[in-house]
């Protein structure tokens, strides 16, 4: 892989991660648009790299709420904050067992071609419209004024926690967006918009730390682990890409879930999602 191909698959990963189009169809849609086609070893130590770099991404944006959960969690004060963090970890329990039991399953669903992409999107496209409709038929009940504000509805409960929870798990599908299912999730059960945006980035965190540290154990009891044809600069470029890009697109997305702008994007899934039904 050439630093270039590195730099955008990085800038893809780092926008898509956080915007509702799913970052594992794009990198699939693009790896195929500019011809990459890795050693499995090598795709697996790209992708580690680049989602480790997202992952960074989201504590830096998120470092003065994420600083004081840890505190909270870690010296056992019992309040909203330690609450919050169990229901993050509740949260995780669904995506842990598709982890555990069904990685393999996952893993081919992967190489399907970019049919299962082009279905997925379209099915991120309907979600996000529920979302919004959702959003319109609560304005009507309440000020009638457009779409809800940020602030208004409820709390994350264990419930919506856990169901959340469910939603991150169905969308490992590659073209199904796991930003887009979880918030629209809790947009769908009446939770506050921007209370969802940001549960939705922190409850990531463990789950892609811990496939990281899965695959960073493969590539270690792998054979021939390695840069290879890769390279360590295309890594390099990958991870500052995904990881700059990746700021940005946090905060940007948390700004459009407050406003409500999410509908937008089903359109685009929707386009890119016959795209690639044509395109295979």
């Amino acid at each position: 892989m050439e630093w270039i191909d590195a730099l955008i698959l990085g800038i893809v990963q780092g926008l898509t991660e956080y915007l509702p189009v799913s970052s594992s169809g794009h990198l699939e849609i693009f790896k195929q648009i500019l011809g990459i086609d890795l050693p499995e070893d090598e795709n697996l130590m790209f992708t580690v790299i680049v989602h480790a770099a997202t992952v960074l991404s989201t504590i830096v944006v998120l470092w003065p709420m994420f600083a004081r959960l840890c505190r909270s969690f870690f010296t056992f004060r019992r309040g909203h904050d330690f609450d919050y963090v169990c229901k993050i970890l509740v949260s995780c329990i669904p995506i842990g067992i598709v982890g555990v039991f069904f990685k393999k399953t996952v893993e081919e669903i992967f190489g399907a071609g970019l049919t299962v992409v082009g279905v997925c999107l379209c099915v991120t496209a309907l979600l996000l419209l529920f979302a919004y409709l959702t959003d319109l038929r609560a304005a009507r009940l309440g000020s009638g004024k457009g779409v809800v504000a940020a602030s208004s509805g409820r709390d994350i409960s264990w419930w919506d926690a856990l169901i959340i929870g469910c939603a991150q798990a169905v969308a490992v599908l590659p073209g199904l967006s796991r930003s887009g299912t979880t918030i629209a999730t809790g947009i769908l059960l009446g939770d506050k918009r921007a209370e969802v945006a940001q549960f939705s980035f922190l409850m990531v965190i463990l789950p892609i730390l811990g496939e990281c540290l899965l695959d960073v154990k493969d590539m270690i009891g792998g054979a021939g682990a390695g840069a290879g044809e890769t390279g360590a600069v295309a890594l390099i470029v990958g991870f500052v890409s995904a990881f700059v890009v990746g700021c940005g697109a946090c905060k940007w997305m948390i700004e459009l879930v407050k406003k409500g702008k999410l509908v937008w994007f089903a359109v685009y899934c929707v386009i890119m999602g016959v795209v690639c039904l044509l395109w295979q």
